[in-house]
């Protein structure tokens, strides 16, 4: 008879060559994977001052395509609430995430707003 490994028993993974980015991970039987807080790193004032530009970038070609836009209203509605959720104290990434996600569906029929909205994305820290 096979004795059991404690419950939890983590065995690895081993990789040669290539690239992987794993955020959590359990292999093998009874492994398990937990995932701590999941917040921004805090940003610095150059990170900040990049962000605010791109911010300011967007909501500029907002104005200058609305009448591109299918919806108006909408992405203002976004723009306001990434804008609020990333000047807390620790902004919620999913929050984030999800407004630049319906920001981007947005912009799409707008090539200069897809990609002002692509840049603001690459400025946030890893969500």
């Amino acid at each position: 008879m096979s004795q059991q490994p404690p419950e939890g028993t983590n065995y690895g993974v081993q990789q040669f060559g290539g690239q992987s980015q794993v955020a959590n991970q359990a292999v093998g039987p009874g492994a398990r994977a937990t995932a701590g807080a999941i917040s921004f790193q805090s940003l610095t004032a150059d990170q900040r001052t990049v962000i605010d530009d791109r911010l300011a970038l967007v909501e500029r070609l907002l104005d200058e395509h609305r009448a591109a836009l299918p919806d108006q209203d909408t992405p203002r509605a976004e723009l306001r609430r990434l804008r609020e959720e990333l000047t807390e104290p620790e902004p919620e990434p999913g929050v984030v995430r999800r407004a630049l996600d319906r920001l981007a569906a947005f912009a799409e029929p707008v090539t200069a707003l897809s990609a002002a909205v692509a840049a603001l994305a690459q400025a946030l820290p890893a969500l």
